[in-house]
């Protein structure tokens, strides 16, 4: 007499690579994003080295990086800017580049290193 037959299960194997597929994405780590906002320059605090804009009603600072600090005092407060910044979870949106787009200033557009 014979025993019991045992059923044996596989995933298949468009499973397989799903359930893969999966565990990869989630143990990737997160990139932060980057948004791009135009904006009236409410305030330039050079010591803090923060540019304090507005987007949607909100007033916020983005903190800049430390090559683009010594330009910061050549912004025009009140002027027009168009930035591209690094939005982090914790700490205020990273500046990443400017375009000045209304007011005076001998630094029009810094893209991350240099000022033009």
């Amino acid at each position: 007499m014979e025993g019991p037959v045992r059923s044996v299960h596989f995933i298949h194997p468009v499973g397989f690579v799903v359930i893969l597929l999966a565990v990869v994405v989630s143990t990737l780590p997160v990139r932060a994003e980057d948004k791009s906002f135009y904006s009236p320059i409410i305030h330039v605090d050079k010591e803090k080295g923060v540019i304090v804009v507005s987007n949607s009603g909100k007033v916020f600072a983005v903190e800049v990086p430390e090559l683009a600090r010594p330009h910061l005092e050549k912004l025009p407060v009140s002027g027009m800017i168009d930035i591209v910044v690094e939005m982090r979870d914790d700490n205020a949106p990273l500046l990443k580049t400017w375009k000045v787009a209304g007011g005076e200033s001998s630094c029009k557009q810094f893209d991350g290193k240099t000022c033009k």
